[in-house]
């Protein structure tokens, strides 16, 4: 249904024709038992003989594989099934698609409205120019958003290096990951609906999110507590509870904190030690198995950070030219950090 489908087309073109319609997407023996009357046709889907259609009275029916099998159809969903449309083609469009499961459209001659009908959800479809300027609005917002997200991600690889990491540091990463993360869920809603109008939309998105993911979960690996006693938090509960968070409780650094597993009275100024897999990620052509070995090997950034060559190559799949590559890597990697937050 996206613009520039043949979908969009002709849905387009019975708006301007100003008929009005109903067109059920799918067909099953369901749909068939709710059918009465009209042709059966079974022709090859396009837009001008759908825009053709539905100036007859009655719903039309397209099937999956792109043909049109009924028009003029009178539909006869169970009255019992509630709806809140008052108008009988929309009525008629939402029992049906709660009873069929597929997705139903009502256009609206005197609305002008294209209204898609599934999962007892009704979406308005709107034009590609009203939701470009709502993607430009997001776009710019996911900018502003990713240029503090990289402010604070360099604050915090300086402190990793330091050793001087707090459960702020980690808090305030974590949550402008999440919210770079669901601003670009928002703009992905976008560029579906834009269709073939979003495409210049869906590259700058790529350029501005790549990365973001998995950032998000090498920082919740590193910070993550070990597990202890019976209660063991893992990786995908925290991730998960991280998506839960509501927008009220992802401004409170607090909040972010406890999914991360770091309660308590004063729980932000407590010192933490990263375990390296964050700044390991960094290191360019180390494998992430080696990288998993490394740091259950040494158990912690500065523990990697002091350790030499030969220690290196203790490392199952570290031999002298990799324990030599990581070595340099992290030693550019620690100069870089310090020199972007004190110069």
């Amino acid at each position: 249904m996206a613009p520039g489908t043949p979908l969009r087309d002709g849905l387009e073109r019975i708006l301007r024709g100003q008929t009005g319609g109903l067109i059920v997407l799918g067909y099953s023996k369901t749909v068939e038992s709710l059918c009465s009357g009209g042709f059966e046709l079974d022709v090859d889907f396009s837009p001008t003989r759908l825009r053709e259609l539905a100036k007859m009275d009655g719903a039309i029916v397209v099937s999956g594989n792109d043909k049109i099998v009924r028009a003029a159809v009178h539909l006869v969903p169970d009255p019992s099934i509630p709806t809140d449309e008052s108008g009988t083609r929309h009525r008629t469009a939402q029992r049906v698609a709660r009873q069929t499961g597929l997705p139903i459209i009502a256009i609206s001659k005197s609305m002008r409205t294209i209204a898609l009908y599934l999962d007892g959800i009704r979406y308005v479809l709107e034009e590609s120019a009203v939701i470009l300027s709502k993607a430009n609005q997001a776009l710019a917002t996911l900018e502003r958003y990713k240029h503090r997200l990289d402010e604070v991600s360099g604050t915090l690889s300086a402190v990793e290096i330091e050793d001087l990491v707090t459960v702020r540091d980690v808090a305030a990463v974590a949550q402008r990951l999440e919210m770079v993360r669901r601003i670009a869920d928002e703009i992905k809603g976008y560029v579906v609906e834009l269709g073939t109008d979003g495409r210049l939309l869906s590259l700058q998105l790529d350029e501005l999110v790549a990365g973001v993911d998995s950032e998000r979960e090498l920082v919740v690996r590193d910070y993550l507590p070990a597990p202890s006693g019976r209660r063991q938090r893992r990786l995908p509960e925290a991730m998960h509870d991280l998506d839960q968070l509501s927008g009220t409780e992802l401004l409170d650094l607090s909040a972010v904190a406890r999914v991360l597993g770091h309660s308590g009275s004063d729980q932000l100024e407590n010192a933490v030690s990263p375990r390296g897999f964050r700044l390991l990620a960094k290191v360019p052509r180390l494998p992430a198995t080696v990288v998993d070995r490394l740091v259950d090997h040494f158990g912690s950034l500065q523990k990697l950070l002091a350790a030499s060559t030969d220690d290196l190559q203790a490392v199952g799949g570290v031999g002298e030219a990799r324990a030599r590559s990581v070595r340099e890597g992290l030693s550019r990697l620690a100069e870089s950090s310090i020199l972007e937050r004190y110069v």
